[in-house]
């Protein structure tokens, strides 16, 4: 299985899009991996997870065929991760000999209302702990800590004896999640933490992550086998706020044994 981080910032962007603050003046700086767009990924070069408007600026980046792609898996209906619009752009003369003629969309209720009717989309409602097949993909949504009302969900992923764990846009995960993932003996081979919040110390009921939570959110995993000494683990998702440059959050990162994802980064699994 390969996986690429195409997208690693939050919605502002990093530097976001209208600050001055220290940190985004230090990525302007710096430039190269501390540059961030808005957080996307793609799994081998057909399963789309997430679809911000930086969708067109990632698919020239890394040589990314969107008519190739044959899934798309959202994870909740915010702007930075769901641009509808660009679904325009597979209809008419904006799109001729595509391999593949009709998009699967997969999506829970909040996005669903803003998806239902695009050309040359098929879009399927899911839910919570459905399982999933799409071609020889199997994906589980799990309930996420985040944006209320709108069934936001993050999701796993499991292909050619491979489970991954892509665990954005969540806060600590929900009881019930863990006593989920621990009932069906899930154990994971690749795992992507939301890291929002990097440095900073937020509630529990806050709707991204920092270390702080996922700290704890890896002892429970660990507790009972979900992530081992084998499974790779990065952090993703990083808004200005949390003082992302990589220095600071490799310092960070370092004692608990997880990477720090950027731009374009391909892994195989």
């Amino acid at each position: 299985m390969k996986f690429t981080f195409l997208g690693t910032a939050a919605a502002e962007g990093m530097p976001a899009v209208f600050c001055n603050c220290q940190y985004c003046q230090k990525a302007r700086e710096l430039g190269g991996r501390e540059i961030r767009t808005r957080s996307q990924a793609i799994i081998n070069d057909d399963l789309l997870l997430d679809m911000p408007a930086d969708t067109y600026s990632h698919f020239l980046q890394n040589n990314i065929r969107g008519d190739k792609i044959k899934y798309v898996f959202f994870t909740h209906s915010h702007q930075d991760h769901l641009y509808a619009g660009e679904f325009n752009m597979r209809n008419g003369a904006y799109a001729h000999d595509m391999e593949v003629p009709t998009l699967q969309v997969y999506c829970t209720q909040g996005a669903y209302e803003k998806l239902k009717e695009y050309p040359n989309v098929s879009v399927k409602l899911i839910k919570p702990y459905e399982r999933v097949t799409a071609g020889d993909y199997e994906v589980i949504g799990l309930p996420a800590r985040h944006a209320d009302g709108d069934e936001a969900v993050f999701y796993i992923i499991k292909q050619g004896g491979k489970t991954i764990l892509y665990a954005h846009d969540t806060g600590l995960f929900f009881d019930e999640v863990m006593e989920y993932l621990e009932k069906e003996k899930f154990q994971f081979d690749f795992v992507s933490f939301d890291c929002t919040n990097g440095d900073l110390i937020f509630k529990d009921t806050c709707s991204h992550m920092g270390f702080n939570h996922i700290s704890r959110v890896m002892n429970k995993l660990k507790s009972f086998g979900a992530i081992t000494e084998k499974t790779i683990m990065y952090v993703n998702h990083f808004s200005h706020n949390g003082n992302p440059i990589t220095e600071n959050l490799q310092k960070l990162a370092d004692p608990l044994g997880l990477k720090i994802s950027y731009d374009g980064l391909q892994i195989e699994i």
